[in-house]
């Protein structure tokens, strides 16, 4: 019988047995493993071929550690096929002369000394197999590097052609990526509280749990939670408008269906009854902006644990939403807040990270800041640059803070920025403090530090006393009676300035009463005064660059104002932003909106359909007409007029409500002789 026909009887003997999954190593080919088969049967015929080629295939798989190995080997297969059928021909012919002894009757009884004197050959056999696939393993590893290399540098052309950057495993940051880049695993809360107090803390009593949730769709901000009612697409979804410059605008979309519910959010908003928007919510749970203004709802009811679920069901609705190529941590998506669909995103985004930051979590909430500022870092509508140098602090990347003001100083002016001064000399005195840091670079960071804050203060002399007075230190004498830091240096600055102070000073103040920083500015205050006592020309240069900058504050510095809720920022703002109406779902927005669609005008419901009741609380409004015509010019004067003169008298009784509770009586002085009778009063 011919070679080619034994083989066949082989293969159908071989499917006979049970099949032995452990055999297929995805490291070899079939053939290859057919040989090796056929080489060992014959010489061991009374052993157990299963377990060795179990074995073999147990070694074979922990080899298998690169991933390219299996390109590698197909290649190298196709180059060896013609070595590899030569090697196979007098092995195969010394097989067959085997099976045709065993298949011509000799089935006998052997004697074990025969045995034993064919088990030296086997073992030299297997030595130059091992050899064989040595060189073969050789020859393949420098041809797996060399795949390895040409795929990784494909990948790096690739990716910088699209302005992105490769991730690298470390969780550290490097040079390479952009000053915006955005960590997934940084967007989850829960990452950093197991640094802070472990993952039993954290998870201790979630993980029996896990075995019984129920799988939804992986998303990186928010996770789905069980209370959470079904979900199902309210109508948003997301369009990719242009790609250029290596950066994609994207933009949300509203259905049909979603723009008529959208429209009874606003009824019910006008309506100034939460309980509509509850109402509406609960006919569609994922409605983007009745979530947003209801969690404001909650929050002012001291409801914080509501608020924030509402804020995370509404970012998940965004999530499903998003495009396939749209990308949180490249820094190249954008979205253009002039458009009405994208405002709720960049407001919940907003709202959960100060949820966050109050929650303990400032890491965290410094990466959604970035995540802000990388959707549109040219207009910033959120103005969050006045934030991310706070949250850096916080956090403690200074590193990141500093790489940040030197990359965008040039283009951006952040040192004109009173938070900017303040908190990169901040970083370099922390930098300086830390024990890791050798002595040489210690002296040259501290310096750094001290001249940087010394010009910070010179730049802004209006930040010291009422930093002085939040951390609730006595300014000495000395500063305090100076004219350079006295009263004339806060009533002096500009309104615009002096509502970027206010906000720097209300947010940051408790990041100078660490230990060692509050020395570290008497130290440089003394310095200052000494400079501005010699005539420093900085001091006159500064004092002239106040004059002329700082005039008007743009219109983003004043939404970010109203959404951070500091109180003696919020005092600072304009007659002409405090006079306005401001909407939780929508604070002051751009004049140069982008709508897609309009509200249909409310048809006017004639006098008869009304009751008398609801007459006169219409009457009450200052566009009153009981016509239902529109109202002469004159007319819409003296509603505006109205409507000005209201908002003054809520400023009034505002203030006279905060008159009234710091009021403090005084107790009646007590009576020398408490026993006196009544009647010495007749």
């Amino acid at each position: 019988m011919s070679s080619r026909a034994l083989r066949r009887l082989k293969g159908k003997q071989r499917g006979q047995e049970p099949l032995d999954l452990g055999d297929l190593v995805p490291g070899e080919g079939l053939d290859e493993q057919a040989v090796e088969f056929e080489e060992e049967k014959p010489d061991n015929c009374l052993t157990q071929p299963v377990k060795k080629s179990s074995r073999k295939a147990k070694k074979n798989k922990k080899n298998l550690t690169n991933i390219y190995e299996l390109i590698c080997d197909e290649e190298h297969e196709a180059e060896n096929a013609t070595t590899d059928e030569d090697k196979r021909k007098p092995e195969e012919q010394k097989c067959d002369e085997g099976r045709e002894k065993s298949d011509s009757g000799e089935t006998e009884k052997r004697d074990p000394q025969p045995l034993t004197g064919a088990a030296k050959p086997v073992s030299g056999s297997k030595t130059n197999k091992k050899k064989k696939k040595k060189k073969k393993n050789s020859t393949g590893d420098k041809k797996q590097e060399e795949a390895g290399e040409d795929i990784d540098a494909l990948l790096e052309t690739i990716v910088k052609s699209n302005g992105l950057t490769l991730r690298h495993d470390c969780g550290g940051s490097t040079d390479n990526r952009p000053v915006l880049y955005v960590e997934h695993r940084n967007l989850n809360p829960e990452t950093e509280l197991k640094r802070y107090f472990g993952a039993r803390a954290v998870l201790g009593d979630q993980r029996p749990r896990q075995r019984q949730r129920h799988f939804h769709r992986s998303t990186w901000i928010t996770m789905p939670k069980d209370t959470w009612p079904r979900f199902s697409r309210p109508g948003i979804s997301m369009t990719l408008l242009e790609s250029k410059g290596g950066e994609q605008y994207f933009t949300f979309e509203h259905s049909r269906d979603y723009q008529q519910v959208q429209f009874k959010f606003l009824d019910a908003v006008e309506s100034m009854d939460p309980n509509n928007i509850v109402a509406l919510i609960q006919m569609n749970p994922y409605h983007i902006d009745s979530l947003l203004q209801l969690s404001d709802v909650c929050r002012i009811q001291e409801d914080q644990e509501m608020a924030r679920d509402l804020i995370e069901r509404a970012l998940y609705s965004f999530e499903c939403a998003f495009h396939p190529v749209f990308s949180l941590s490249s820094g190249t998506s954008r979205l253009d807040y002039r458009r009405p669909e994208n405002r709720a995103f960049y407001l919940a985004l907003y709202k959960h990270m100060m949820f966050l930051e109050r929650r303990g979590c400032p890491r965290t909430a410094l990466e959604y800041c970035r995540l802000v500022l990388s959707l549109d870092p040219d207009g910033d509508p959120l103005c969050m640059l006045l934030l991310i140098d706070f949250l850096s602090l916080r956090s403690r990347e200074y590193s990141s803070l500093l790489r940040l003001y030197h990359d965008w100083e040039v283009h951006r002016n952040l040192s004109q920025l009173p938070n900017f001064a303040f908190s990169v000399a901040l970083s370099y005195f922390h930098l300086s403090q830390e024990e890791l840091t050798e002595a040489g670079e210690r002296e040259r960071l501290k310096e750094k530090a001290d001249l940087l804050l010394q010009n910070a203060l010179i730049m802004f002399p209006g930040v010291l006393m009422p930093l002085l007075d939040l951390c609730t230190v006595q300014p000495d004498a000395a500063v305090a009676s100076h004219a350079f830091f006295g009263p004339k240096s806060q009533l002096g600055q500009s309104p615009a300035l002096a509502e970027l102070v206010s906000l720097y000073v209300g947010r940051s103040h408790a990041l100078w009463r660490e230990g060692g920083v509050l020395l570290w500015l008497e130290g440089c205050v003394r310095e200052v005064l000494q400079r501005v006592d010699a005539k420093d020309p900085l001091v006159e240069d500064c004092q002239n660059k106040r004059k002329q900058r700082y005039q008007n504050a743009p219109r983003n510095i004043h939404r970010h104002v109203i959404l951070s809720e500091i109180k003696g920022a919020s005092s600072s703002l304009p007659l002409e932003v405090t006079t306005q109406t401001v909407l939780g779902f929508d604070p002051l927005p751009p004049l140069d909106s982008v709508a897609s669609y309009t509200r249909p005008e409310r048809q006017s419901v004639g006098a008869s359909n009304e009751s008398t009741l609801s007459l006169l609380f219409r009457s009450l409004l200052p566009n009153f007409n009981l016509q239902g015509e529109p109202m002469p010019q004159d007319d819409l004067e003296v509603a505006q007029a109205g409507r000005d003169l209201n908002q003054e008298v809520n400023r009034l009784m505002v203030a006279m409500r905060d008159m009234l509770a710091n009021i403090q009586f005084q107790e009646p002085p007590r009576e020398d002789n408490p026993d006196r009778d009544d009647g010495e009063w007749d």
